[in-house]
């Protein structure tokens, strides 16, 4: 039984080599598939804005402050962006009811066409990495996914 402890400890360093590789593999998808849906909304944005819009799209009007801290994005960069999404007819904002100082960003019409096309194109990327398998794959996959984003070892 010793011999079986001791191939499992030669094997960890390995595995957590391999599983490293294969986060990254994955992440780094995910970025570029960002980056293309930034440029599918203007070719002059940078991939930060699409996070922007994709959190507006997700929780819906706030404040550009509560944006910034939802996205662990510096509030002078956020500014910036949201401007530059503004200039882009993809975000508008309008006075906060709450605090007149503020305002509410929110999607425009257009932005919201454009972030559903851009999540339908997204899906349809992964879903086509996921081509032919099977049901107990996609089940397990997506268990062992939930694990591990939950932080939770069971």
């Amino acid at each position: 039984m010793a011999s079986l402890t001791e191939d499992e400890t030669n094997e960890t360093p390995l595995l957590w080599l391999s599983l490293g590789e294969q986060l990254n593999a994955l992440l780094s998808a995910s970025r570029a598939v960002a980056t293309e849906m930034a440029a599918s909304f203007d070719a002059d944005l940078q991939p930060a804005a699409y996070h922007i819009i994709q959190w507006l799209h997700a929780y819906g009007p706030a404040q550009a402050s509560h944006v910034a801290d939802g996205l662990a994005m510096d509030r002078s960069a956020t500014s910036r962006l949201v401007r530059q999404l503004k200039q882009a007819g993809i975000v508008e904002s309008r006075p906060d009811p709450a605090d007149k100082r503020g305002v509410i960003l929110s999607l425009t019409d257009q932005g919201v066409t454009k972030i559903r096309a851009a999540i339908k194109y997204k899906g349809e990327v992964f879903r086509r990495r996921l081509d032919g398998w099977s049901e107990a794959d996609l089940r397990l996959f997506t268990a062992l996914l939930r694990r591990f984003n939950s932080g939770k070892a069971n």
